[in-house]
C-alpha cells in the first residue's frame, strides 16, 4: 500500500502481515482510532521498516503453523528498534519461539467465543473487567512463556491467552482483538496505541478523500475512464470519487447480466442519475450471460465465467464511446483478502470475486481501485462527506456476480424468476418491519434440494428456499439475526403461497466464520 502524501511519515503503527484473513481489519481499527496504519509483508526487509519509523508494531495472525519447516517469520532485529510489538495470534507464536518459549499443537484447537480472565495489571488491559468475551481462531498454542514473560490472562481452553515481557514491552494475545465479536477489543488496541505506544490520532477519511481524487487526477490525466455501475454503495462511491477528478470523462455503464434483482436496473438508473447527476449508460447482456451459464454448478467456474464476459461487455462498451483506457472498479479489501489477492504469501483462498478473481489476466484497460483498502462501513462514511444520499448509501450489499452466486440450483430463467420473487419478499418484510437498516445484509438463496410438500391436497415436490440475515461492521465476521419469529413465519407464508416453485422455506443460522455471509 503506497502511503498517502497528505498522512505523517512519522510516528505511524506498522503491521507486519503473515498471511491473516484479518491483517487488513486491523489496520481498519486502527484507523477508526485516528491513527495511520501501513502494512508490511513478513518478507519485508528490516530497513524497510526502519524507514517507517513507527511508533509501535502489530504482528498478525496467519494460517501457517509455526512448527512447519518454512513457516512466515522477519527478521528478528525488529525487537532491536526498541518500540512496543504486540503479537496477535501467530505473531504472539513467531515471539514465544524466537525467545525460547515452545509452541505445540493444540489438543482440539479454540475457535469461537470464549470467557477471557485477566489475572495481571497492564497497561493492555487498562480500563476493562475482569472476565468478557474473547474471539479465537487458532490451532497452536504457546505452552511454556520464554523468559521475562509473564501471564496477564488466560481463557478455559488456553491458560496462556495473553502474555507480556515488561521490561521490553512486547505484548502476546492468543485472541483477536480487532474482531467485532472480541469485546472491548477497540478498548485494547486503543490501549496500546494510546497508553503504551504513544501514538497520536491524525488520520482521517477527508484526507483520502483528497489523497485519491488527486491521484486519479494524475493517473487519468486526459483520458476517459469507464465504470460498471451497480448501484451498490462500493460503485457508487467509486463513481463519485472518480467524477470529482475526472468529470465527464467518466463513463458509467449499467450491465444487465439477467442476474440482478427485482425491478434493479429501472430502479438504480433512476436513483444514480438523480443523486450523481450521471448519464448512465445501459448494455442489456442478459442473454449473453445466462447462455454462457447454462448448467454450470461450481461456483468458482461461475465467478470465472461473469468476470471473463464482463470484461467482453465493457470492451465492446470501450469502443462505442471512443477507446476508454481505464477501467474503475469499486473493489474493497475484503474482496481483495478473500480472494487471496493481496499479493500476500501464504494467504489462503476463501473464494475468487467477480471484480477481483474474476478477471481475465490481460485485459484491455488500466485499472482505478480507489477502495481497495477501505472496508464497507469507511466506504459509506466517504459516501457520506461526498454528499451521496442514504438511500444509495445504506443499501445492502449485493455481489458482483449477482444472483448467480445465490441460485444454487442451476442457473435459468425459471430458477431465477423464483429467486427474485423470494428475495424481494424478503426485502419488502424486513423493511416493513423496521430491521433493514438494522442490520447488515438480508437475502434468500434458491437451493438445488426439492422435497415433498402438501398444498392444496395434492402432493408437491418443489424448491427449498433459505433465507439469510446478518449482522455485522465491515463483512469480515458476522452473526445470524435473531429475527423474530412473527417476521419469519410471514416472509415464509409469503414465499410459499406466492412464489410457484417452492414448498419449504429454512432459516440460516451460521455465522461466519466458520461458514461466509453468501452462500456461494
Amino acid at each position: 500500500m503506497r502511503k498517502p502524501r497528505l498522512l505523517p511519515e512519522k510516528g505511524c503503527i506498522a503491521i507486519i502481515d503473515f498471511g491473516s484473513q484479518y491483517t487488513q481489519l486491523i489496520a481498519r481499527r486502527i484507523r477508526d482510532l485516528g491513527v495511520f496504519s501501513i502494512i508490511l509483508s513478513w518478507e519485508s526487509s528490516y530497513q524497510e521498516l526502519l524507514g517507517l519509523s513507527p511508533s509501535g508494531i502489530i504482528l498478525s495472525g496467519g494460517p501457517s503453523s509455526i512448527l512447519e519447516e518454512q513457516s512466515p517469520s522477519i527478521d528478528k532485529k525488529i525487537f532491536e528498534i526498541g518500540v512496543p510489538i504486540l503479537g496477535i495470534c501467530y505473531g504472539y507464536q513467531w515471539i514465544a519461539s524466537c525467545f525460547g518459549g515452545k509452541v505445540e499443537k493444540g489438543g482440539k484447537g479454540e475457535y469461537g467465543r470464549s470467557s477471557l480472565s485477566i489475572i495481571k495489571n497492564s497497561a493492555l488491559f487498562e480500563g476493562l473487567p475482569a472476565h468478557f468475551t474473547v474471539w479465537n481462531s487458532h490451532g497452536d498454542r504457546v505452552s511454556i512463556l520464554p523468559k521475562d514473560f509473564e501471564v496477564i490472562a488466560f481463557t478455559a481452553d488456553e491458560p496462556h491467552a495473553a502474555a507480556c515481557n515488561f521490561k521490553k514491552n512486547i505484548y502476546g494475545l492468543q485472541f483477536h482483538p480487532e474482531v467485532t465479536h472480541t469485546e472491548h477489543g477497540d478498548k485494547i488496541l486503543a490501549n496500546f496505541l494510546f497508553e503504551i505506544c504513544h501514538a497520536e490520532a491524525n488520520w482521517n477519511l477527508g484526507s483520502f478523500i483528497e489523497e485519491n481524487i488527486e491521484e486519479i487526477r494524475q493517473k487519468v490525466g486526459k483520458e476517459r475512464v469507464i465504470l460498471g455501475i451497480s448501484g451498490g454503495v462500493d460503485s457508487s462511491v467509486t463513481a463519485a470519487l472518480v467524477h470529482k477528478a475526472v468529470g465527464e470523462r467518466l463513463y458509467p455503464l449499467f450491465v444487465d447480466t439477467g442476474l440482478l434483482r427485482q425491478n434493479e436496473a429501472e430502479t438504480i438508473i433512476k436513483l444514480l442519475q438523480q443523486s450523481l447527476g450521471l448519464k448512465i449508460h445501459l448494455f442489456d447482456a442478459s442473454q449473453q450471460f445466462l447462455d454462457r451459464l447454462k448448467n454450470v454448478a461450481d461456483p468458482e467456474r461461475k465467478r470465472k465465467i461473469i468476470g471473463n464476459l464482463f470484461i467482453r461487455v465493457f470492451e465492446k462498451a470501450a469502443q462505442d464511446i471512443g477507446e476508454a483506457k481505464f477501467l474503475a472498479q469499486g473493489t474493497l479489501y475484503p474482496d481483495i483478502i478473500e480472494s487471496a489477492g493481496s499479493g500476500r504469501k501464504g494467504a489462503a483462498l476463501i473464494k475468487s470475486h467477480h471484480n477481483v478473481g474474476g478477471l481475465p489476466k490481460k485485459i484491455p484497460f488500466k485499472l482505478i481501485e480507489p477502495l481497495r483498502y477501505l472496508f464497507k462501513d469507511e466506504v459509506r462514511k466517504v459516501g457520506t462527506l461526498l454528499g451521496l444520499p442514504h438511500e444509495l448509501l445504506y443499501r445492502h450489499p449485493f455481489p458482483g456476480p449477482g444472483l448467480a452466486v445465490r441460485c444454487l440450483a442451476p442457473i435459468k430463467e425459471q430458477n431465477l424468476r423464483i429467486l427474485r420473487q423470494a428475495d424481494a419478499i424478503v426485502i419488502e418484510e424486513i423493511k416493513k418491519a423496521g430491521f433493514y437498516e438494522k442490520i447488515w445484509q438480508a437475502f434468500a438463496v434458491l437451493l438445488p434440494v426439492r422435497s415433498v410438500g402438501v398444498m392444496g391436497d395434492k402432493r408437491t415436490y418443489e424448491y427449498t428456499v433459505a433465507i439469510r440475515a446478518v449482522e455485522s461492521v465491515d463483512g469480515m465476521t458476522a452473526d445470524w439475526v435473531k429475527l423474530p419469529p412473527e417476521l419469519l413465519s410471514t416472509i415464509s407464508n409469503k414465499i410459499i403461497n406466492e412464489v410457484e416453485g417452492v414448498n419449504r422455506v429454512v432459516y440460516d443460522i451460521s455465522s461466519k466464520p466458520p461458514a461466509t455471509i453468501e452462500w456461494e
